[in-house]
């Protein structure tokens, strides 16, 4: 039987941490609507992505991927770097 590794989930956000070896901290925004008061407001979730070649660096935009777990809070890998921090 074939593996389905196309069902794996992709996030894009701005690395805001590369202080450790081979991992970076990767924050996604984004903008909900609120249910009772009807106006935009922006929601923040972190994730940690390992980064093997520790190419990645504050600022950049990153795309992603879910993987196994590799430590006790690492469970994303990253895929890409879109684009480069000014």
């Amino acid at each position: 039987m074939e593996a389905k590794r196309n069902l794996r989930k992709e996030r894009v956000g701005i690395v805001v941490s590369n202080k450790m070896d081979k991992s970076v901290v990767v924050a996604e925004v984004k903008k909900i609507k609120h249910p009772k008061y009807h106006k935009f407001v922006l929601r923040t979730k972190k994730y940690m992505a390992h980064d093997e070649k520790n190419d990645a660096q504050i600022g950049d935009k990153v795309r992603i991927m879910e993987t196994r777990p590799l430590s006790k809070r690492k469970r994303w890998r990253i895929v890409e770097i879109i684009e480069r921090a000014k």
